[in-house]
């Protein structure tokens, strides 16, 4: 498997690409957005000096890595001989259903069809396929280019040998995968997503303010980041996305989204990207400032 093709160029998207030809894969990143795929480009080479700055890499590495990809606006061109197609596109199952159909009408029988989805399953994507054997989850975890794990998903019809190949492959990344099953948010946001949403249900019962349930999750219980500002990291749109998936898979009312979520999801107070969630980012400064709301009188 020489050629990788990755289907959108968002924050996940060009991470996964970035690995993948760091690692000397041809890659093919495509987006119907011209201009998404240059700010993708620009995105990977500035992450490349940062690792160049840290010694991890060389000035060839960045070079070399940079000439694996290239760039596509038509899914059927950039997919071409690819022998793995890993789906990085928005949350959102209609969407991801729509690009699993093309993508099985388009490539080889051969072909391993893999989502990067945080929780859908992939049971269900595989279903509109015409070989739900070559369907697979590969969960990777943002930044990519850093973090270690890849949790890779077996759906019901997912081959052995595709499940095989999915984890040699992740090991060729210099990353750990861990095989877990298709259920509703799989390992990690099955467990991250309803802790993420007591902390702000804590918030929102008065409890305590943002920065010191933040406080208390990494100093007590050896968290690097609070899960505040976590779901600001993650997208607060994303969690939810990822905790009504659990709330219909599950049918279980601890998976329910804290109200204040869903107002500030509402008034577009989605987090880093938007530059105010729980914390204010809007004056680009490291420190991190609760918004004006969450601020004590």
């Amino acid at each position: 498997m020489k050629k990788i093709a990755v289907i959108g160029s968002g924050t996940m998207g060009n991470g996964i690409a970035h690995v993948f030809a760091q690692s000397g894969f041809s890659v093919a990143m495509i987006d119907i957005n011209e201009k998404a795929l240059e700010k993708a480009i620009a995105t990977i080479a500035k992450n490349l000096d940062r690792q160049v700055a840290k010694n991890l890499i060389t000035d060839n590495d960045k070079t070399s890595t940079l000439s694996n990809i290239k760039t596509f606006t038509k899914t059927e061109d950039g997919v071409k001989d690819a022998g793995l197609v890993i789906e990085a596109a928005t949350e959102n199952l209609e969407i991801k259903l729509s690009i699993f159909k093309l993508l099985s009408s388009i490539c080889s029988q051969d072909t391993i069809l893999a989502s990067n989805t945080s929780s859908i399953s992939i049971t269900k994507i595989a279903a509109v396929t015409q070989n739900p054997k070559n369907v697979i989850g590969m969960h990777f975890m943002n930044p990519v280019p850093v973090m270690k794990l890849v949790e890779v998903i077996r759906g019901y019809s997912t081959s052995d040998e595709v499940t095989n190949q999915v984890m040699e492959l992740s090991r060729k990344l210099n990353k750990i995968p861990v095989e877990v099953n298709d259920y509703p948010g799989f390992v990690a946001n099955k467990i991250l997503m309803p802790m993420i949403n007591e902390a702000i249900i804590t918030l929102h019962e008065g409890v305590a303010g943002v920065t010191e349930i933040d406080t208390v999750m990494k100093l007590g219980m050896a968290h690097p980041m609070g899960p505040l500002q976590l779901a600001d990291f993650i997208g607060l749109d994303v969690c939810l996305s990822i905790l009504r998936v659990l709330q219909d898979g599950f049918g279980n009312p601890k998976y329910s989204p804290c109200p204040l979520l869903v107002n500030m999801v509402m008034a577009g107070h989605l987090g880093v990207k938007s530059g105010k969630g729980f914390y204010d980012y809007s004056s680009g400064s490291k420190d991190l400032v609760p918004a004006e709301r969450f601020r004590k009188k």
